[in-house]
């Protein structure tokens, strides 16, 4: 097999395939979800069992005498944990139930899949408030329906005007404290408007009618939120204003418990309100959408959230976020296989993606097949050089140097690929000597019959900031993720987005004729790209369902410094989940990897969602559409 050829894409089984998922051995053989030989049975009997007759038969002697038709393994296990979702019409993953109900009921209405994801968003911002934060950041990618072109939406803040090295240096020596130094300017509501304007159908007041309803009536905290925002609250405990919204008890909300956020109601309330005054004056859609933004960010939350970060040692005006806007830009891309693959910009990590999986289209596939140890060494490796290329060259394209086209040259590819040979590369490969110079998340992805597809992964943590009075938001504190060293890619600088590690996946399939589309998304800050390459490389190269691959075990290197200030050093530990078998574990580290064992749906190793064109399509050649939500946090898929 040559060195081009292996690790190319498949066209996948169709997801409807009852032979189940490849089983986690080490090998690509599809795990059997019934015994082969009850195959002859299960074929002789169908009469019979529907007629509630005893088998007869080969494998007749395994139902003797049960009674009733009952035939041990005459039916199919189910294929994974959940089932994949099947739709025509949509299918939708949020990183929530009620998330996914609310993307649900605008398809439903005939909202395409931007409104849909943009009300998603928004209610995420409420809903999973501990996750994912309207004063935070929505890095988007969206793919018109019939277009080969995927396109970004900025929704990451910059650095105010004032924030140069030398000032934050200056105040706060090299520490970046929470409350105001890390503040950057809100970008998610930019980038929910500019979606919605662009790609969308309908208007704010629309997209954000059930957010406004679930913030000012509450809902009930489910286990898992509880959990998160008791974890949460020995930070942000410390701020009397986020006291006030997140423990009115005196604690935080426990299971079953209603979380009411009344200011955060009133400020989406009142976009919605300029958005309406607009359009009465005889504003179009778009002339709605610009008045709901410039009531955010040219109006009094503005003044009030400038006011709030200076205080707290920040360097925020209000013209810098009178001036922000949403760049609207088309999303870098690779190929891989019959695919090309799109991914958010540099200012996020979506090009470890693309790189990855770019360095793994010129290697051949593994004879051990799926998560054996030299595929597991393949992809752990291709990964530690690109999270290299992250410290060598990512950073907000308008300020860097380095043109992000160029790492995904074929040429430089090439090179990359060339460095992975049989033992662990060190860490940071690609700078010299090898040495650096010196979160959570959540997500939201759909796709209608159409073919439009949006995929975000919004993110800002209740622990990051405190909550401004009045307004029920914090002020992005993404800025933990800009380096505080001259030189360095991602080095701040006024006007300047982080690189943050939120990202996204679209891919579009070569058919010979409409793309088939896959969109994903994923919390889990540095994890986040891991997961999503190892989630898209299940359904891509082993023919897994939507839901197995992003139910299959997986790994997370940390060969590289963290993505948020101070950014410590890579550790080199490869952590593995531990349904991947000892004997695999043991290849690894016999290979150089420092493993160490996850449990075996570890929250920390993201949750990958996914929607997308199911592949093969059935034979008519109508389009289906699939959905998987990763279980091991709260997502939840939908599709009809």
């Amino acid at each position: 097999m040559s060195a081009c050829a292996g690790f190319r894409s498949r066209r996948t089984r169709a997801e409807a395939d009852p032979s189940g998922p490849p089983e986690d051995t080490g090998t690509s053989r599809p795990r059997r979800s019934v015994g082969a030989q009850h195959e002859t049975a299960r074929k002789e009997n169908a009469m019979t069992i529907a007629q509630g007759f005893e088998p007869v038969g080969a494998g007749a002697e395994q139902g003797a005498g049960m009674g009733g038709g009952i035939v041990p393994g005459a039916f199919p296990g189910p294929e994974s944990m959940r089932p994949t979702l099947l739709g025509e019409r949509w299918a939708v993953v949020g990183g929530h139930p009620l998330v996914s109900q609310v993307a649900a009921e605008v398809l439903s209405r005939g909202g395409n899949a931007v409104d849909a994801g943009v009300a998603a968003g928004l209610a995420s911002n409420v809903v999973q408030v501990d996750m994912a934060n309207f004063g935070g950041i929505a890095p988007i990618l969206i793919r018109p329906a019939g277009s080969d072109t995927v396109h970004s939406v900025a929704g990451v803040g910059v650095w105010g005007r004032g924030a140069t090295l030398d000032a934050m240096l200056a105040r706060h020596g090299g520490a970046l404290p929470l409350g105001g130094a890390p503040s950057i300017v809100p970008g998610a509501p930019s980038g929910w408007i500019t979606a919605l304007r662009d790609f969308g159908t309908i208007g704010f007041a629309e997209a954000a009618a059930p957010a406004i309803a679930l913030a000012e009536e509450g809902f009930p905290v489910d286990v898992r939120t509880a959990s998160s925002l008791a974890v949460m609250g020995r930070g942000f405990a410390a701020w009397e204003s986020s006291r006030q919204v997140y423990c009115p008890l005196g604690r935080t909300p426990r299971p079953g418990e209603r979380l009411v956020q009344r200011d955060l109601a009133a400020l989406l309330r009142s976009l919605a309100d300029a958005e309406g005054a607009a359009l009465r004056a005889g504003a179009d859609r778009h002339g709605g959408l610009t008045a709901a933004h410039d009531a955010f960010y040219r109006g009094e939350p503005a003044a009030r959230i400038a006011e709030f970060v200076r205080a707290a040692g920040g360097f925020l005006e209000m013209e810098d976020l009178a001036g922000f806007s949403a760049d609207v830009a088309v999303a870098p891309c690779v190929r891989f296989g019959d695919r090309t693959v799109h991914v958010t910009p540099s200012w996020s990590q979506g090009l470890i993606v693309a790189q990855a999986l770019g360095i793994l289209d010129r290697c051949g596939l593994p004879a051990d097949g799926h998560n054996g140890e030299e595929y597991l060494h393949l992809v752990t490796e291709a990964l530690k050089l690109a999270f290299s290329e992250r410290e060598r060259a990512f950073g907000d394209p308008r300020h860097t140097t380095v043109d992000p086209r160029n790492l995904l040259a074929p040429g430089h590819l090439d090179a990359l690929r060339a460095r992975i040979g049989h033992r662990a590369l060190p860490n940071l490969p690609t700078l010299p000597d090898g040495r650096p110079r010196l979160g959570s998340t959540t997500a939201v992805v759909v796709m209608d019959g159409e073919g439009t597809a949006f995929a975000t992964s919004p993110s800002d943590t209740l622990d990051g900031a405190p909550v401004i009075p009045g307004l029920g938001i914090l002020c992005s504190p993404r800025g933990v993720q800009s380096r505080l060293v001259a030189g360095h890619p991602n080095v701040i600088a006024p006007g300047k987005r982080p690189c943050v590690t939120p990202a996204a996946l679209i891919a579009l399939q070569d058919t010979g004729g409409e793309p088939a589309v896959t969109a994903m998304g994923c919390p889990g800050g540095d994890v986040i790209v891991q997961a999503m390459l190892q989630a898209y490389l299940n359904q891509t190269v082993f023919g897994m369902t939507a839901q197995q691959a992003v139910e299959a075990p997986r790994v997370f290197g940390s060969s590289y410094p963290g993505g948020f200030h101070p950014h410590p050093s890579g550790d080199g530990l490869l952590l593995v989940e531990d349904r991947i078998p000892q004997a695999v574990r043991d290849g690894l580290t016999a290979r150089g990897h420092h493993v160490r064992a996850w449990p075996a749906y570890e929250f920390d190793a993201g949750s990958v969602q996914t929607v997308g064109d199911l592949v093969p399509p059935p034979p008519d050649g109508s389009r289906v559409l699939a959905a998987g939500a990763d279980p091991r946090r709260s997502a939840y898929a939908m599709a009809r």
